[in-house]
């Protein structure tokens, strides 16, 4: 049985050890003088960040719903599967774009290769497969990478209703067989499938310069 830490032991463990990347001295020198100036402290960057992560999350969310359910309504399901392949990287990298953070989706359970975890992403993910698993909280979480550079903010994705289904459901079931053909020619190592309403999909994973955060504040 892997071992499953706590968000708070994760982070513990995260600002330790770093992402072992190093900062060049002139991001570290502007945002050190951009503090200074604006008389911030690390706590309220953070916090400062964990608020747009938030932000940022459910406006890429409603931006793919919205898009999605508009093509479901011209093309039906086959056609909004094929329309995700070829538009929802290009949506998120769209909504990310005016703040200057990076947007994505992980996931243990993949569809789209790209959605692949990172090292550091896959400890995230487990510990929120565990509290779905133990009925525990699904919170956000903001950590350090890149020696302070970046902060990577984390939220749990659930399935949340039967539309979602039509794609990540149950085979025969949920999925019909048209879309479920359409699937297999695009995603033939797909390991989405077979979900029910309240489950974990994946994460959202955002990575976000705090030269932003203080710019903004």
């Amino acid at each position: 049985m892997k071992k499953i830490f706590s968000i708070v032991a994760i982070s513990v463990l995260l600002s330790a050890c770093g992402s072992g990347e190093r900062v060049s001295k002139e991001v570290f020198e502007e945002v050190n003088e951009a503090m200074e100036v604006k008389k911030l402290s690390e706590a309220e960057i953070i916090d400062a960040a964990m608020v747009w992560g938030d932000s940022i999350s459910m406006e890429a969310q409603q931006q793919l719903v919205n898009q999605l359910q508009q093509a479901i309504s011209e093309k039906g399901i086959p056609g909004a599967i094929e329309f995700c392949n070829v538009q929802a990287l290009s949506i998120l990298e769209d909504v990310g774009k005016p703040y200057g953070v990076e947007i994505r989706r992980a996931s243990n359970r993949y569809r789209n290769p790209a959605d692949q975890p990172t090292e550091m992403e896959r400890r995230y993910l487990e510990t929120y497969e565990y509290d779905v698993e133990n009925g525990n909280p699904l919170a956000p979480n903001i950590q350090k990478i890149n020696e302070g550079e970046e902060l990577l903010y984390t939220k749990a994705i659930v399935i949340p209703g039967g539309l979602c289904l039509n794609c990540h459901g149950e085979p025969g079931k949920e999925i019909n067989e048209e879309a479920l053909k359409v699937l297999e020619e695009l995603y033939p190592e797909d390991q989405a499938k077979g979900h029910k309403v309240g489950d974990l999909r994946g994460m959202w994973s955002i990575k976000i310069p705090k030269k932003e955060v203080v710019k903004r504040m």
